[in-house]
């Protein structure tokens, strides 16, 4: 047998290969990979990922081709968290998995649609982006002869379930235990979860930018932002605007990493956990910001919810969003055999074991894994009389 690749560089209390708490159904170790890194390599395989290209951030993707979609908003979440996990010296590829994997749940039309499939499902145990992107990698995606979904390792799987309330987790076994028992994930996990606060804080800006829902003196009401805008306008007066922006929100996303690294690292320094199960029994989570740049990620965070989330342009299309999907649930769970025949099927299977909840979970499996544009054409063959398929 190839060893794994080796594992010299990480530190105590980082997960590790040959210990990981393996897969739900045992398979032989990969040759010239670790468990980790073929976790990485099946999430970007997988069918739900290549959707995240066609799904949206906060812009409906068909407005515009320059705005971030999960994918690209996944895609740089990975690349924070494993530059994080890289001087923390924790596992990079587990990161980059948990990353990538992160947002594999989410609805068409981002929280809207989310918003919109948890209140149809709000008598059949609701919807929510972060258990289904578990369900998406541990029974919807179909490509292995041997099992259903990705069969991802317990630290994965761990990763990508950042919350849970106590009642799912009771139905999750052992993965939702440390809901249960007040515990931690691994530090790789706190990692990718803080990396996508990140990201998505800091990216939103420049989209917002972009569409002219916020402008540059009203972020200056934000003091993250007017620190770095500052410092850019005084090395740099003359620099175009869209070179500035980038410039600005590149130092905030700097500014927010060197903290968390900076914090993080006396944090784990003071708690000296032996190892990732030392970790998980710590009583808070020990990758985390300082007080000053914590508050200010607050305030950027109720900045963008009171000026970008809910700005008229973006309501509109959110209210336009939800419609969409309140229709095709209605039109699928009144009537499967409008579904196509795979998921007719897997409604089938559903109804005879839980029956009007297992219908209504499968409908929200179908509708949860569109895009955006694909919910949309959906919508017009369900309800336009001029489209005949």
């Amino acid at each position: 047998m190839v060893p794994a690749p080796s594992n010299d560089r990480l530190a105590p209390y980082a997960a590790k290969d040959e210990t990981s708490r393996g897969r739900g159904i045992p398979e032989p170790s990969p040759v010239y990979r670790g468990e980790y890194q073929r976790d990485r390599d099946r999430i970007v395989h997988s069918a739900a990922f290549r959707r995240l290209e066609y799904k949206t951030q906060v812009f409906v993707n068909h407005e515009g081709d320059m705005f971030r979609t999960r994918l690209t908003h996944s895609i740089e979440v990975a690349q924070i968290g494993r530059t994080i996990a890289r001087i923390l010296h924790l596992h990079e590829e587990l990161t980059e998995g948990i990353a990538l994997a992160h947002d594999l749940g989410h609805t068409p039309f981002g929280h809207a649609g989310q918003d919109a499939l948890n209140e149809c499902m709000a008598g059949h145990g609701g919807f929510e982006h972060n258990l289904q992107s578990l369900r998406v990698v541990d029974a919807l995606e179909e490509k292995y002869a041997a099992f259903q979904g990705l069969n991802l390792t317990f630290e994965t799987r761990e990763g990508i379930l950042k919350h849970c309330p106590p009642s799912k987790a009771r139905e999750l076994g052992a993965l939702g235990e440390r809901f249960l028992q007040a515990r931690q994930p691994s530090l790789e996990a706190q990692v990718a979860n803080l990396a996508d606060e990140i990201a998505y804080n800091n990216h939103d800006v420049d989209d917002g930018l972009r569409a002219s829902l916020i402008s540059i003196d009203e972020l200056r009401e934000v003091s993250l932002f007017r620190e770095q805008h500052d410092e850019v306008l005084r090395q740099w007066p003359g620099l175009p605007l869209r070179r500035a922006i980038h410039e600005v929100i590149r130092r905030m996303i700097n500014r927010q990493v060197v903290d968390l690294v900076e914090v993080s690292q006396s944090a784990i320094r003071a708690y000296s956990p032996r190892d990732v199960d030392a970790v998980r029994e710590a009583p808070v989570p020990l990758i985390r910001f300082g007080e000053g740049i914590l508050e200010q990620h607050r305030e950027l965070k109720r900045f963008l919810r009171n000026n970008l989330y809910r700005h008229y342009r973006v309501h509109r299309m959110s209210l336009k969003a939800q419609r969409i999907i309140r229709a095709l649930f209605q039109a699928f769970t009144e009537d499967p055999r409008t579904l196509p025949p795979e998921f007719q099927a897997h409604t089938r299977d559903l109804e005879e074991t839980h029956g009007d909840a297992g219908r209504s979970r499968a409908v929200a499996d179908y509708i949860a894994g569109m895009t955006d544009r694909y919910a949309i054409m959906e919508y017009e063959r369900v309800y336009n009389p001029t489209q005949l398929t």
